[in-house]
């Protein structure tokens, strides 16, 4: 009997303990809220034909200004993952290197949500060439082994910021940024400019040592001269570097509905000193925020491709040809395969512990998109991400494209009119739906 007894009061305690942790042990059982921040050199080692500039064609690059970096910030929220990765890239990867990297952090790291955006750094690789006859191989070899180790740099950057995942807290704050951008298309009062820099501040729980800061900022890094045939992250890097000497922790940019924005240098000089000037601005968010701890961590998450018919008949030799005398053959047929079905941008949402949302699309978005969606979608913190997981040209909104001009025009905006607005009215019902 007093074995019963013992046994019985030993799993009386035993279960006490285990209601006991699953209320205030979550961190120890994997399901509390944890950040890892990692960052990879992905600079090419080799000449390739670089990204952004029509004027270039193929000529291939003569070297390196500033390297170009993969950063990582891996979130873990209950038992969901969140990978967003900022990338020294023009755009994000195509779509076959996506899903690659998607499948590799997905096996090994049980990440099964990501956010992968380019900086839009024209001063970045071609990463749009394949291993195929007249799609690259045999004449930009150096480019597809590029592709590959790319792929291969991303999945690591993301493992290793998995690998170093400590439990954290979190807050976030932004700033209106006055004369650091500017519309570049609109000729019609008011302009629209989103001024925003948004940051979220990711502290360790332990020691209150930063971790990482996610910052997001809506400018074109179009800096440096076209005839520069030198890799650089453009301003980006140069912010990376003011933030990160002052919170000792990681930083990742994110580009935002920069289709129409351009940066101001204005008494900034270069890329360089603009790059400082921003993160001197980032610093002063990272200062006014207070990280809490978050005790009931949350991550929801969804993704759809959506199809939309082309303003552009890529499938016509006629439009091929005049494509390939403004770029070069070889980039143009990967574009022909990609686009001749039509226009199919991805569209990515999560909702992170209820109260921060981002918001990812595949394509050059014009700022009012993101501004109208923030207003709608009623977040304290909505992050809109572009050049995000894909790249599918520009989506000016249907006021922009009556106004015409380069970036509303079907030859870089193939996708039919009002299909921005499509997918940001598709991202507020999620956003509704989720919360």
């Amino acid at each position: 009997m007093n074995t019963i007894f013992n046994l019985g009061k030993q799993a009386l305690a035993l279960s006490l303990l285990i209601a006991a942790c699953t209320t205030h042990c979550s961190v120890v059982l994997g399901q509390g809220f944890q950040i890892g921040f990692a960052e990879i050199d992905i600079t090419p080692e080799e000449p390739v034909p670089m990204w952004g500039y029509g004027d270039r064609h193929a000529t291939l690059s003569e070297g390196t200004l500033d390297p170009l970096k993969s950063t990582a910030i891996v979130i873990q929220a209950g038992k969901r993952k969140l990978a967003i990765v900022g990338l020294d890239l023009g755009r994000s990867p195509q779509e076959a290197s996506l899903q690659k990297i998607r499948e590799s952090i997905r096996e090994k790291g049980g990440i099964d949500a990501s956010l992968i955006a380019g900086s839009h750094t024209h001063h970045g690789p071609i990463v749009e060439l394949f291993d195929e006859p007249g799609r690259g191989r045999g004449r930009y070899d150096a480019a597809i082994r590029y592709n590959q180790r790319l792929e291969d740099a991303i999945v690591e950057a993301i493992l290793k910021a998995d690998a170093l995942r400590q439990p954290a807290t979190m807050g976030t704050g932004h700033r209106e940024l006055e004369g650091f951008n500017r519309n570049r298309h609109s000729k019609i009062e008011p302009v629209p400019v989103d001024t925003r820099v948004g940051v979220i501040r990711f502290d360790s729980l332990s020691t209150g040592q930063n971790i990482a800061t996610l910052v997001s900022f809506t400018g074109h890094p179009t800096n440096i001269s076209s005839q520069i045939r030198k890799f650089s992250s453009d301003y980006v890097g140069a912010m990376r570097t003011t933030v990160s000497e002052k919170t000792k922790g990681g930083v990742v940019f994110m580009q935002g509905a920069s289709g129409d924005i351009s940066v101001n240098r204005g008494p900034h000089g270069d890329y360089l000193g603009y790059g400082a000037a921003l993160g001197r601005e980032v610093l002063k968010v990272v200062d006014s925020i207070e990280p809490k701890e978050i005790e009931k961590p949350s991550l929801r998450f969804k993704e759809e491709r959506f199809t939309f018919e082309s303003r552009t008949d890529f499938r016509n030799p006629v439009v091929q040809g005049i494509y390939s005398v403004a770029f070069f053959p070889e980039l143009v047929a990967n574009f022909v395969e990609e686009y001749q079905e039509g226009i199919r941008p991805r569209l990515t949402v999560a909702v992170l512990n209820k109260e921060v949302a981002f918001v990812g699309a595949s394509g050059e978005f014009f700022c009012q998109h993101a501004l109208r969606l923030r207003e709608r979608a009623r977040f304290e913190s909505l992050f809109f991400f572009g050049y995000c997981n894909g790249y599918h040209q520009y989506f000016p909104t249907i006021e922009a494209v009556a106004e015409g001009g380069y970036g509303a025009d079907a030859q870089v905006a193939p996708a039919q009119i009002g299909a921005g607005e499509s997918l940001m009215n598709q991202a507020l019902m999620w956003l509704y739906q989720i919360r």
